[in-house]
């Protein structure tokens, strides 16, 4: 069980290495969904994603002897960047294992900050990789299947609540699961009344199915927004899902795009795809909810370029301003 003490105890951890995100009111989306809305902007955190508190938190976890070994991590993008950056801050050698869908500049980033780069071809290989390099002594620092990662990712959470108005309904997006694991147990703890929805795409479904299979199943990934792509989630992020979140609702990729553009056109900020998905996922809650509902949105990171979203959104036949 991660609760909120360990939460409470990793935000006092992190806390002289990572950036307290600002909790704001939009009123542009607040004007484009019809409810009040309030974003929490982790796309402002260092690296330009949540990524950073887990990974931190488990760097600071370490002993000496797994210091001098090294760290290794597998990711689709920004848990890679999270790590190369904050262990090249602390001193601490890593590899990086990325499939070859991982966004370039996602890559560029990684060998920018001095890590050690290993492309695959593919997710599933890139997990295997990871799994034979710990077996040869790195500590592996996994993107979710870790309760030292999620409760350092739960700050998210912790801050939310305590920083946030009213919120009846707060929305994070799924890849593995850490993040909503990790932020349903804070504001369970913290605001009990606040419902959690978690958000996927269609094509990067790990959560959904394994809730709909009463248990993790590997799925085949499909989704363009690799930074979501697990191919499935922990039993440890499982659990914390099926006993603390509402639903897990999934949105088409072209949806999830559109909203990066909504979140540039309306709350004029940067997010990408992987945060674009909570905007038609909001609009499903508001349809289920009702009136009185008041959504907070964990924009969960920035790190797709410009002309990433603009190849997404000539693919889907997409424009701007609605």
């Amino acid at each position: 069980m991660i609760g909120i003490t360990d939460i409470e105890r990793q935000a006092g951890l992190i806390a002289g290495h990572v950036v307290r995100t600002p909790t704001l009111a939009s009123p542009g989306l607040s004007a484009l969904l019809g409810a009040p809305v309030t974003v929490k902007l982790e796309l402002l955190q260092r690296t330009g994603s949540f990524k950073a508190r887990g990974a931190t938190a488990k760097l600071l976890s370490l002993t000496e002897a797994e210091r001098a070994a090294g760290v290794v991590a597998v990711s689709g993008g920004n848990h890679g960047i999270a790590l190369a950056h904050m262990a090249a801050a602390l001193d601490v050698k890593a590899t990086v294992v990325m499939p070859r869908s991982a966004p370039a500049r996602s890559v560029e980033i990684v060998e920018a900050a001095g890590a050690s780069l290993r492309l695959t071809d593919d997710m599933d290989g890139a997990f295997s990789l990871v799994n034979r390099l710990r077996d040869e002594g790195l500590t592996l620092v996994h993107p979710f299947d870790d309760p030292v990662v999620i409760a350092g990712q739960g700050t998210v959470g912790l801050e939310f609540a305590d920083d946030a108005d009213e919120l009846t309904d707060v929305l994070v997006s799924v890849g593995g699961g850490g993040l909503i694991a990790g932020v349903a147990a804070a504001l369970r703890a913290r605001r009990p009344g606040v419902r959690v929805w978690g958000v996927e795409t269609e094509g990067a479904e790990a959560m959904s199915r394994a809730l709909a299979a009463g248990g993790p199943v590997p799925v085949a990934l499909s989704s363009v927004v690799s930074t979501l792509s697990a191919p499935s989630v922990s039993q440890l992020t499982y659990d914390r899902v099926a006993a603390l979140v509402t639903e897990v609702l999934v949105v088409p990729d072209r949806e999830a795009v559109r909203g990066c553009l909504d979140l540039a056109d309306h709350a004029k900020v940067w997010g990408e795809p992987a945060a674009g998905c909570l905007l038609p996922a909001a609009r499903t809650v508001l349809e289920r909810v009702g009136d009185d509902c008041r959504l907070g949105l964990v924009v969960c990171g920035g790190n797709a370029t410009t002309a990433d979203v603009m190849d997404q959104t000539a693919r889907f036949g997409l424009r701007g301003l609605r």
